[in-house]
């Protein structure tokens, strides 16, 4: 008898499913129909719930530390140690997430805990951190990081300007020194956004609106940022402003690579690499993916299609197949994945998609394995 290697490795369905209750859902439906050997082993592109996807995957340690959100307030968050506590897995949305801030405060909101999150991570001795970009609730440029991590950022009067990006109006220099242990560490961002700091393209004209502004503030938010880059070349004998993926974050790309030195590498291939995903689909004979809503745009940096590709690179045999909640338009997905199937049994409301999720997970789950098993 042929037992079947089958590897469950779906992103969350958003607002509804984390990754590894979509994956159980799945292992669930299939497992008692189609016998064989799974792998559980959910997903993620470096948004909310990267670093729960990291600490489950591998031994880990999850610390809790006292934080400020984007407002100043006293928060505990939470960030994760892998490697034997040689790796420190941050997750941005931890300590300044968009569910901080209420309807948006884009002028007012600070990375400032993000910092604080990076310094605890550096008291540990780590050689490395992987920061998640995703889910941010600030358009600073990441002032609020640089602050919590040694520099000062002074106005005319030479006095340490407050947090957020309202203030960075009136920056006129950068001194100080950051944390001398950050030379020793090696950072990596981990997203997929590409805009750079400024401009129409940049952190607060296309994300702006996300975090609560108005469109009349876009150009004010986007000034003082251009502020901030104008000061920070002066500090740093570099523009960094126009480099791709600084415009993350609301700008906290800009603050860790150009102050940092971190390197920027999208989301979904950090955390395949973290979870030492090739060594799981090397001899498998299925690979199941999943997100929420999947069509032509997954193939942009998105987890599931980041995954169907390395698995057909280094497991040309593999099938590969997606499970999603909602189909759109996705016939620029199948060069890499041979099969695509939607959970919605019949109309209904996203209230009720959402209730719903798990139990149509397993019920479409529980179908492909009769197929599988009928082919096989």
């Amino acid at each position: 008898m042929i037992i079947l290697k089958i590897v469950i490795a779906p992103d969350s369905f958003k607002g509804s499913l984390s990754a590894q209750a979509v994956a159980q859902a799945i292992h669930h439906g299939m497992a008692p129909i189609l016998p064989g050997k799974y792998t559980l082993l959910p997903i993620a592109d470096g948004g909310e719930g990267t670093m729960d996807v990291m600490l489950q995957a591998q031994p880990s340690q999850r610390i809790q530390v006292q934080v400020h959100d984007p407002l100043g307030n006293s928060v505990k968050a939470e960030y994760g140690i892998l490697d034997q506590g040689k790796t420190a897995v941050i997750e941005m949305a931890q300590a300044s997430g968009l569910q901080y801030v209420g309807s948006g405060a884009p002028f007012a909101a600070s990375s400032y805990g993000t910092g604080e999150l990076i310094k605890a991570a550096l008291n540990q001795g780590v050689s490395k951190i992987i920061v998640a970009l995703g889910g941010s609730g600030t358009n600073d440029g990441g002032a609020g990081i640089l602050q919590a991590l040694g520099l000062h950022l002074l106005d005319q009067n030479r006095q340490d300007i407050p947090q957020g990006n309202a203030a960075l109006a009136n920056l006129t220099q950068i001194t100080g020194q950051l944390d001398e242990r950050i030379n020793k560490v090696k950072i990596i961002i981990a997203s997929d956004v590409t805009n750079p700091l400024l401009g129409k393209n940049g952190a607060s004209y296309v994300f702006g609106l996300q975090k609560g502004a108005k469109p009349a503030d876009l150009p004010i938010l986007d000034q003082n940022l251009h502020n901030f880059a104008n000061i920070a070349a002066d500090y740093l004998k570099t523009d960094y402003s126009t480099q791709p993926g600084t415009g993350a974050a609301g700008g906290c790309g800009f603050a860790l690579r150009a102050f940092l030195g971190a390197e920027m590498k999208a989301g979904a291939e950090v955390v395949l690499d973290t979870i030492n995903f090739a060594s799981a689909i090397a001899s498998a004979d299925f690979l199941i993916v999943g997100e929420g809503a999947t069509d032509n745009q997954t193939k942009f940096g998105k987890a599931p299609y980041a995954a169907a590709k390395l698995a057909k690179k280094l497991n040309p045999k593999i099938t590969v197949i997606a499970i999603s909640g909602k189909l759109g338009q996705v016939d620029q997905l199948y060069d890499y994945l041979d099969a695509c199937f939607a959970v919605e049994q019949g109309p209904s409301s996203l209230t009720e998609a959402i209730n719903h999720a798990a139990s149509n997970l397993s019920l479409t789950s529980a179908n492909l394995a009769r197929l599988i098993k009928k082919l096989k």
